[in-house]
């Protein structure tokens, strides 16, 4: 699998890495003996990149990561967030005091003297014109706490204006077949600025394995089953946003485009690779086979312009008027 730079960092991280928010919770109940699984699985697979957040599990998943690159020689690089632990999680929040508390206990919970790098985990939209915390950021940078800093956002307009500020050097960002907006203007000033491109929900909550359908089931415990309407965070996470019934009927009209050689989320993590200003794409699962798998799509060949095409059309026809306008 190749690597890409990510950003100015200095890490050279390989296309396809691990998402372990279902390591931690929000996707029914997994183990932590599976979670281990799959953080192991991904490891084997040659994955140099690890993404976590502090409220996985209220910390389970970064520990669990601690814990497995305890007993390993590897050093991938772990990406880590905070933010999502203010109650409430207001603007005023995000002061310097408060992220050395998070950031202090994600050290802890991981066993790292200082965070790879640390993103702001998808702050109100008031958080990017707050320079004080982009100064915190900083401080937390020269404190030799975190070694690089980021940003993880819910919208594009959140990702052009956090890379206004000098020290950020990554933003992550939901783009996929159904969410292709990122494409335009901010891949662009991403690519010029030479900011780091963290792909996540890259196959939509599972839409995208083609493996789902309307007589799926999902535990209580799930947000695809508790945050259809946005109910406990923001909607765009669940599904990309896209209603559930529409984002089925798009998966039938994408089918025909994915190669034999390929399953369909295969199809569009390559799909996603295939940009240019895509850094990583964090694909997460709990399953030692998908996450292979999925390792396995940065070696298909990159998608034909027909291809390339077809997933327009599907999205222009299926998917656009509910989700390009609101992120």
């Amino acid at each position: 699998m190749d690597r890409r730079e990510l950003g100015t960092t200095g890490y050279d991280v390989t296309e396809v890495g691990l998402g372990t928010w279902e390591v931690g919770s929000d996707w029914g109940d997994v183990s932590e003996d599976e979670g281990r699984a799959a953080i192991e699985a991904a490891l084997d697979a040659g994955v140099n990149f690890l993404d976590t957040a502090d409220v996985y599990g209220d910390g389970r998943s970064e520990r669990l990561i601690g814990e497995v690159l305890a007993e390993r020689e590897e050093t991938p690089v772990v990406a880590t967030k905070a933010g999502r632990r203010l109650d409430p999680h207001e603007p005023a929040g995000y002061t310097g005091e408060n992220l050395r508390r998070f950031v202090d206990r994600s050290r802890e919970n991981l066993d790292a003297e200082s965070l790879d790098l640390l993103q702001l985990h998808c702050p109100p939209t008031d958080v990017y014109y707050r320079p004080s915390t982009f100064d915190a950021l900083a401080d937390l940078e020269s404190e030799g706490r975190v070694d690089a800093y980021g940003v993880s956002v819910e919208r594009v307009e959140e990702g052009l204006k956090a890379i206004e500020y000098p020290g950020v050097e990554t933003v992550q960002i939901i783009f996929n077949p159904f969410r292709q907006r990122p494409a335009e203007l901010f891949f662009r000033e991403a690519k010029r600025r030479d900011v780091g491109v963290i792909v996540r929900v890259p196959l939509a909550s599972g839409l995208l394995t083609g493996a789902l359908s309307r007589d799926t089931e999902f535990p209580e415990n799930d947000h695809r089953n508790f945050n259809r309407e946005g109910e406990a965070f923001d909607v765009g996470e669940t599904f990309a946003g896209v209603p559930y019934e529409r984002g089925l009927d798009a998966v039938e009209a994408l089918r025909s485009y994915v190669p034999e050689e390929a399953t369909m989320a295969q199809f569009a993590l390559r799909w996603i690779l295939s940009f240019e200003a895509v850094s990583t794409v964090i694909p997460g699962s709990t399953s030692p086979e998908h996450v292979r798998e999925n390792v396995d799509a940065a070696d298909l060949p990159s998608p034909t312009d027909e291809q390339m095409a077809g997933v327009r059309e599907v999205y222009d026809e299926h998917v656009r008027d509910a989700v390009h306008h609101r992120w």
